[in-house]
């Protein structure tokens, strides 16, 4: 069973996400997560994918693309590390992203499909990390991450945003 990151391996801020990850081995809990969130994705109708809790917060739309954007970039930034690339990577702007992605011309389906997608591609990359790059560094938004803490920020991340889903979203 690989063991969560060190408080080294990433930026304080990311243990939010990190912490929430539940024993085993990360590349197991991945997959179970993406299959867990997309029954719950597909169940969710095309009309209240455009609904917000709060006039200033995201649609379910928006909170799917940020997932699949976030997935992406914690993805690249795991391969860039564990690839042995020492370039510092840039920080990443989600209200940047969010703002110009359009999901309101999107279908629903297209967005879920695309949770789908990037999450069988992470779910590859982590299969297939090699032992010995699990623990590389490199720098990202002025910060050190590992292999093991991007990982782990995946899945995290992902089940932050589920619980916020389930939680402002969903009810009622």
């Amino acid at each position: 069973m690989m063991q969560a990151p060190e408080r080294s391996e990433a930026a304080p801020y990311y243990f939010t996400y990190i912490d929430q990850v539940g024993p085993g081995d990360v590349r197991d809990l991945m997959d179970a997560q993406g299959a867990e969130t997309l029954s719950l994705l597909r169940g969710i109708s095309d009309e209240r994918s455009t609904f917000k809790y709060a006039p200033d917060k995201w649609t379910i739309r928006e909170v799917v693309n940020h997932v699949n954007d976030a997935e992406r970039l914690f993805a690249f930034r795991a391969f860039w590390f564990a690839r042995g690339f020492d370039s510092p990577l840039p920080s990443f702007d989600q209200n940047v992203a969010v703002t110009s992605a359009g999901t309101d011309r999107r279908s629903w389906s297209s967005l879920v499909d695309e949770f789908e997608t990037v999450r069988k591609a992470s779910s590859s990359l982590f299969r297939y990390v090699p032992d010995e790059a699990w623990t590389r560094q490199g720098m990202a938004s002025g910060y050190a991450f590992s292999v093991r803490a991007l990982a782990y920020i995946t899945v995290g991340h992902v089940t932050h945003h589920v619980r916020l889903l389930k939680e402002r979203y969903l009810t009622g």
